[in-house]
């Protein structure tokens, strides 16, 4: 197993990075198959016309979670790093208007979303909650290319035949071409004690077998960057959210609050939460907005790690650009556990899997800037995953704000709670991280699928009903 930090830290756009940035991706993916792939090829016929269908959870949620968007602009040849989510509604406005897509390096293919792109909440597909197929036809009518392909939670997508590898295989093969291959954290403990090294320094080591020194650094200053900005963007914005709901952003004004309070010296017992709070659903409100935002792992829960690095770097005197490094690296090492042995996807084991899973980083990430041992890190990420566990992914409307935006800022106060707990003890505790993970995955197994991401039980009925 090899996950780099970028592989759970990708920037893109929201308001889902399963239900957003999957679709998206697995429509460029579809363009490049057309222009590139191994498929037999008749002579003299083109593709013409393109359609896609989603199910299971992306039919379920797919507006509200803004899918249907999402295969749209991907058919444009846009992917989520690239996009301007500025400009995302113009370019949806004219692929209406001209029933056609026309992304780079491709002719012009007729695409009508009114009947080439279909919600089929009927029929889900056999690998994944979140199942979508792309189709390509000729002038007349005939099937050329039919292509499936599941997005699998954080913005990770594979198709049907690398799923049933997967599958197959059981967990991904431990990736033995790094200096500390571990899968588990019992694995990391052990290579920490042998080695003497952190889990931040274990991480460079291995992400150092594919970028320089300086590529390593840069990429995670972009992602800092980036989170930062998103973090700066929520502050500064006011008004609805899109979608239905009439769900108003409040961060900027909860910060302009806080602000006033911190200029006039005034004591808050509740200090520390209430600046979490606000971070974090800034970065979630932008999300729900459709705004740029980083997966950490997941869109859904793309607050909590932000909040707890930008709480550090305000009130941590000896915080500076290594230790923004080494959060980072550290939170990638849990969060990759995690992936590896469970699941970060909402759709498969509910919001335990989005908002427990980045507690769980975030409060590893902290509890090593401030100077905890491997084995406090990983209590720090046991106990903050610990209590988040049977938390379902119930969103109202389909949409990305209620519960979540609130659930982030809860997700953060946790994982400060659980470093604050771990880096005052000695690191020996009862539960594991191992344990704490595995109970997640069997929990995901048992839930209801009315209570993953589809919006048909939970608060997602109750608050409508009521």
């Amino acid at each position: 197993m090899f996950l780099s930090v970028f592989d759970l830290f990708k920037i893109g756009i929201g308001p889902s990075s399963s239900h957003t940035m999957g679709p998206m991706t697995a429509a460029d993916r579809f363009l490049r198959e057309i222009a590139d792939g191994e498929w037999p090829r008749p002579a003299g016929v083109a593709v013409a016309r393109l359609s896609a269908s989603l199910h299971g959870s992306l039919a379920h949620t797919g507006v509200g979670h803004a899918s249907d968007r999402a295969v749209m602009l991907g058919l444009q040849g846009l992917t989520p790093d690239g996009v301007d989510p500025d400009k995302s509604e113009a370019i949806l406005a004219d692929i209406r208007a001209k029933r056609r897509v026309s992304p780079p390096g491709h002719p012009e293919y007729a695409f009508d979303p009114d009947t080439d792109l279909v919600l089929d909440k009927k029929t889900p597909l056999p690998g994944h909650a979140n199942g979508m197929a792309f189709s390509a036809f000729d002038a007349d009518d005939r099937l050329l290319l039919r292509r499936v392909y599941y997005s699998v939670g954080g913005g990770f997508v594979a198709s049907e035949e690398e799923l049933q590898k997967l599958k197959a295989q059981g967990k991904p093969p431990v990736d033995k071409n790094v200096p500390y291959p571990f899968a588990n954290a019992r694995e990391m403990l052990a290579m920490a004690a042998e080695s003497g090294l952190s889990i931040a320094e274990m991480k460079r080591a291995n992400e150092e077998t594919r970028l320089s020194t300086d590529e390593l650094d840069e990429g995670l200053d972009r992602i800092w960057e980036a989170m930062k900005s998103c973090i700066e963007r929520g502050l500064s914005q006011e008004g609805v959210m899109p979608g239905g709901l009439n769900v108003r952003r409040r961060a900027r004004y909860l910060h302009g609050r806080l602000d006033e309070e911190w200029r006039q010296n005034r004591p808050n017992p509740l200090l520390a939460n209430d600046w979490l709070s606000v971070y974090a659903m800034a970065v979630n409100e932008e999300n729900a907005a459709g705004g740029r935002v980083v997966t950490a792992p997941t869109n859904g829960a793309a607050g909590v790690v932000p909040a707890v690095m930008r709480y550090w770097l305000r009130f941590h005197v000896d915080a500076d650009r290594k230790g923004i490094h080494d959060f980072l690296l550290t939170a990638a090492a849990v969060g990759g556990i995690v992936k590896h042995n469970a699941s970060i996807s909402g759709a498969e084991v509910g919001c335990q899997g989005e908002v427990g899973s980045a507690s769980a980083m975030a409060a590893a990430g902290l509890a090593a800037v401030l100077g905890g041992t491997p084995e406090q890190v990983e209590n720090a990420a046991e106990i903050a995953l610990e209590h988040h566990l049977g938390m379902t992914c119930d969103p109202v409307g389909g949409l990305v704000q209620v519960p979540c935006i609130e659930r982030n800022a809860l997700g953060a106060v946790k994982a400060v709670t659980a470093a604050s707990l771990a880096v005052k003890g000695d690191g020996t505790h009862f539960v594991s991280l191992d344990a704490a993970i595995e109970t997640m995955r069997q929990t995901g197994v048992d839930m209801n699928e009315r209570y993953k991401e589809t919006s048909l039980g939970g608060l997602a009925v109750n608050v409508v009903e009521c």
